[in-house]
């Protein structure tokens, strides 16, 4: 059976599950993010997050989502560094899917629904994000969803003890 993906603004009540695929999932995810604090991997500390991105939202910088399957969080996406201003009007996208629901097509439809909103909702120009060198599944989804990659941030972030170079990836969503 084929499980609906969608995605909703995140909300206080994600803070629970969402620790718990982060507790998971930390293995798995220790070669393409950056070390968290150990209240990342609490209810507590993903509520004082949300609420961070809440205000964010509130001001107009970042759109959080949660992803969904048959109504269950299964991860997020993230349309953060909003530029609205006329000139400018672009955004980043970012994303991360639970183990338990990785290679169902998940990713690539959140992102999909996320360019849905930086279109008709925040109305901006350009889509934006980058990936690992090595994360050859992320690099599918953007190219799935119309992204080309258009260069190397190099030692941009610290994972795991080094500095790794990331690849930079757009699409323009007209208007």
């Amino acid at each position: 059976m084929h499980s609906s993906t969608k995605i909703r603004l995140i909300d206080l009540a994600d803070a629970a599950p969402i620790a718990a695929h982060r507790v998971r999932d930390v293995e798995a995810f220790r070669p393409w993010e950056p070390v968290q604090p150990a209240d990342f991997f609490t209810p507590e500390g993903q509520a004082e997050r949300i609420d961070r991105l809440l205000d964010g939202y509130q001001a107009g910088t970042v759109w959080p989502g949660v992803v969904l399957a048959d109504d269950q969080v299964i991860g997020q996406v993230t349309i953060g560094g909003v530029l609205p201003q006329p000139h400018l009007r672009r955004g980043s996208v970012g994303y991360w899917i639970a183990g338990v629901a990785q290679n169902q097509g998940h990713a690539g439809r959140a992102v999909g629904l996320a360019l849905e909103v930086m279109t008709d909702e925040l109305n901006l120009h350009r889509a934006e994000a980058s990936t690992n060198l090595e994360n050859l599944p992320s690099q599918r989804v953007l190219r799935r969803n119309g992204f080309s990659p258009y260069g190397i941030a190099h030692s941009s972030i610290l994972l795991d003890g080094n500095w790794r170079d990331a690849l930079l990836w757009e699409r323009i969503l007209g208007g």
